[in-house]
Protein backbone atom coordinates (compact mmCIF):
# COMPACT_ATOMS: atom_id res chain seq x y z
CA UNK A 1 0.00 0.00 0.00
CA UNK A 2 2.79 2.73 0.97
CA UNK A 3 6.40 3.03 -0.83
CA UNK A 4 9.30 2.24 0.90
CA UNK A 5 10.19 5.97 1.27
CA UNK A 6 6.95 6.62 2.88
CA UNK A 7 7.34 3.97 5.64
CA UNK A 8 10.72 5.73 5.81
CA UNK A 9 9.49 9.01 6.96
CA UNK A 10 6.73 7.85 8.57
CA UNK A 11 9.14 5.20 10.56
CA UNK A 12 11.90 7.70 10.80
CA UNK A 13 10.48 11.80 10.31
CA UNK A 14 13.08 13.88 9.41
CA UNK A 15 12.92 17.61 11.13
CA UNK A 16 10.15 16.77 13.41
CA UNK A 17 9.80 19.60 16.01
CA UNK A 18 9.20 23.16 16.86
CA UNK A 19 11.15 26.45 15.90
CA UNK A 20 11.10 28.75 18.93
CA UNK A 21 10.92 32.31 17.43
CA UNK A 22 10.17 31.03 13.95
CA UNK A 23 9.77 33.78 10.90
CA UNK A 24 6.93 32.05 9.73
CA UNK A 25 4.35 29.39 11.09
CA UNK A 26 1.45 28.01 9.51
CA UNK A 27 -1.09 25.67 10.75
CA UNK A 28 -3.89 23.07 8.90
CA UNK A 29 -6.50 21.01 9.26
CA UNK A 30 -9.26 18.50 7.90
CA UNK A 31 -11.78 17.83 9.35
CA UNK A 32 -12.94 14.85 7.79
CA UNK A 33 -9.98 12.91 8.30
CA UNK A 34 -8.85 14.71 11.84
CA UNK A 35 -5.41 15.49 10.59
CA UNK A 36 -3.35 18.33 11.32
CA UNK A 37 -0.17 19.93 10.67
CA UNK A 38 1.84 22.82 11.54
CA UNK A 39 4.89 23.95 9.91
CA UNK A 40 8.09 26.17 11.00
CA UNK A 41 10.07 28.53 9.04
CA UNK A 42 13.27 29.86 9.91
CA UNK A 43 14.77 31.99 7.18
CA UNK A 44 18.08 33.39 6.89
CA UNK A 45 19.48 36.75 8.57
CA UNK A 46 19.15 39.06 5.25
CA UNK A 47 18.27 42.63 4.45
CA UNK A 48 17.27 41.04 0.94
CA UNK A 49 13.10 40.67 0.30
CA UNK A 50 11.57 37.78 1.81
CA UNK A 51 10.90 36.12 -1.30
CA UNK A 52 14.81 36.25 -1.65
CA UNK A 53 15.82 34.78 1.82
CA UNK A 54 16.94 31.09 1.72
CA UNK A 55 14.96 28.91 4.42
CA UNK A 56 17.86 28.10 6.73
CA UNK A 57 15.45 25.68 8.88
CA UNK A 58 12.08 24.16 8.97
CA UNK A 59 10.35 21.84 11.21
CA UNK A 60 6.98 20.38 11.81
CA UNK A 61 4.64 19.18 14.29
CA UNK A 62 1.79 16.76 12.52
CA UNK A 63 -1.40 14.62 14.29
CA UNK A 64 -2.09 12.08 11.45
CA UNK A 65 -1.91 8.63 10.08
CA UNK A 66 1.43 8.08 7.80
CA UNK A 67 0.96 9.51 4.58
CA UNK A 68 0.38 12.61 6.68
CA UNK A 69 3.65 11.97 8.74
CA UNK A 70 5.30 11.37 5.36
CA UNK A 71 4.47 14.01 3.78
CA UNK A 72 5.29 16.70 6.04
CA UNK A 73 8.54 14.79 6.87
CA UNK A 74 9.50 15.04 3.14
CA UNK A 75 8.24 18.54 2.46
CA UNK A 76 10.64 19.70 5.02
CA UNK A 77 13.54 17.91 3.47
CA UNK A 78 12.35 19.83 0.29
CA UNK A 79 12.50 23.37 1.25
CA UNK A 80 15.42 23.31 3.13
CA UNK A 81 17.73 25.57 1.49
CA UNK A 82 15.52 27.12 -0.69
CA UNK A 83 14.56 30.75 -0.96
CA UNK A 84 11.15 32.05 0.03
CA UNK A 85 9.62 32.10 -3.68
CA UNK A 86 11.17 28.62 -4.78
CA UNK A 87 9.50 27.46 -1.94
CA UNK A 88 5.99 29.26 -2.41
CA UNK A 89 6.06 26.77 -5.89
CA UNK A 90 6.11 23.48 -4.47
CA UNK A 91 3.05 21.49 -5.34
CA UNK A 92 1.33 18.70 -3.76
CA UNK A 93 2.67 16.25 -6.53
CA UNK A 94 5.87 17.06 -5.83
CA UNK A 95 5.75 15.61 -2.49
CA UNK A 96 3.46 12.27 -3.74
CA UNK A 97 6.26 12.05 -6.78
CA UNK A 98 8.78 12.53 -4.00
CA UNK A 99 7.16 9.67 -1.62
CA UNK A 100 7.20 7.86 -4.68
CA UNK A 101 3.53 8.00 -5.11
CA UNK A 102 0.70 7.42 -2.52
CA UNK A 103 -2.63 5.65 -2.10
CA UNK A 104 -5.18 7.61 -3.94
CA UNK A 105 -7.42 8.25 -0.72
CA UNK A 106 -4.46 9.84 1.20
CA UNK A 107 -3.04 12.46 -1.52
CA UNK A 108 -4.51 14.72 0.68
CA UNK A 109 -2.56 14.52 2.73
CA UNK A 110 -0.03 16.11 0.83
CA UNK A 111 -1.94 18.72 0.21
CA UNK A 112 -2.32 19.43 3.79
CA UNK A 113 1.86 19.89 3.89
CA UNK A 114 1.35 22.08 1.24
CA UNK A 115 -1.40 24.29 2.78
CA UNK A 116 0.59 24.55 5.89
CA UNK A 117 3.60 25.58 4.27
CA UNK A 118 1.51 28.26 2.12
CA UNK A 119 0.46 29.62 5.36
CA UNK A 120 3.56 29.77 6.81
CA UNK A 121 5.23 31.64 4.08
CA UNK A 122 2.03 34.34 3.99
CA UNK A 123 2.80 34.46 7.84
CA UNK A 124 6.84 35.86 7.32
CA UNK A 125 6.57 39.60 8.44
Amino acid sequence: MYTEKVLLHFQNPHNQGVIENADGVGQVGNPVCGDIMKIYLKLEDSDLPKEQRKIVDVKFETLGCGAAIASSSILTDIVKDKTVDEAGKITKQKVVDELGGLPHQKIHCSLLAVDALQKAISSIK
